[in-house]
């Protein structure tokens, strides 16, 4: 399988094909995987870069298909996490001490936000911190509350939402309004009248050159840089909870990393947050002039 050829951006028609070579590639070793990052950044070794990125295309599928629910096509959001993961390999520093798919996690999320945000900037979804974590955080939300999603919400369900998300209730109400002014689906004609358009013909053309994009992308490569040197500010402990609520899919439970480390619960999350402290600190000095950074770290 590894010498067969794999497209890194799939079409919708050849999606299912796509998904099932994904599966076939085999998972490396931590060791495998540090030969492999290290004969690629010091040696240029292409055919250990193809081996790294094929071994974590399923992850890209994985992490792809927890945005289905933004009316986008999957085959759309898998290519621009692909385009993340293509990001990670040329940035990743095998001697930081991380796994490569806990790194390349950053790149594949911040790069499919980015494109689903792009998407519904349509209808003004808001690109602060703040609206940004609202926009990502409401739906998943409303799925663990049981909250069905086909229309206003309930007083009582808004002042829930706002209570998980920590944001005002007046927020919660105004995103919801906005995403359901959308509509789930992209296909919705414009207007009523023939030839309108599709909402989906206002988007970006899908055959644009991918590889164009990867290297102009300059923002994108700005943030997921600082957001790896915000990390260096932590200690070891700090940095491995952090990864381990923040960034592993799922993420650790409290109980979880209280017996590991035979710490109480509450002085893991008095960790977390102290790191989280440090790692905000870090983004008012030096990411004062890209506000969109810090919602990577919310």
């Amino acid at each position: 399988m590894t010498a067969e050829k794999i497209n890194y951006f799939p079409s919708s028609d050849t999606l299912n094909d796509y998904i099932r070579q994904t599966q076939k590639f085999p998972m490396l070793e931590p060791e495998e995987e540090y030969t492999l990052a290290k004969q690629w950044v010091e040696n240029e070794d292409k055919e250990a870069r193809k081996k790294l990125i094929e071994s974590h295309l399923r992850l890209v599928v994985k992490i792809a298909s927890g945005y289905r629910g933004y009316g986008l096509p999957l085959s759309d959001l898998i290519a621009e996490g692909n385009l993340g993961l293509l990001q990670a390999t040329n940035k990743f520093d095998p001697e930081m001490g991380n796994r490569f798919s806990t790194y390349a996690q950053w790149w594949i999320k911040a790069a499919i936000q980015d494109y689903v945000l792009k998407s519904w900037s349509l209808v003004k979804i808001g690109t602060t911190a703040a609206q940004k974590k609202l926009f990502f955080g409401l739906k998943k939300i409303k799925h663990v509350l049981k909250i069905r999603d086909d229309g206003d919400l309930l007083d009582e369900h808004a002042e829930k939402i706002a209570a998980e998300l920590d944001v005002p209730i007046a927020e919660v109400k105004s995103m919801q309004q906005r995403i359901q002014s959308h509509d789930s689906s992209l296909n919705k004609p414009i207007k009523e009248e023939a030839g309108a358009g599709e909402w989906q013909d206002w988007l970006e053309s899908e055959d644009y050159n991918q590889e164009e994009n990867l290297i102009s992308s300059t923002d994108q490569n700005k943030k997921s840089e600082l957001v790896h040197e915000a990390i260096k500010v932590l200690n070891p402990r700090e940095k491995q909870i952090v990864i381990a609520r923040k960034l592993e899919e799922p993420p650790k439970k409290l109980e979880e990393l209280a017996t590991h480390y035979q710490l109480s619960k509450e002085r893991v999350r008095q960790i977390e947050l102290k790191a989280m402290h440090k790692l905000h600190h870090f983004l008012e000095n030096h990411l004062k002039d890209n506000e969109n950074l810090r919602y990577l770290v919310e």
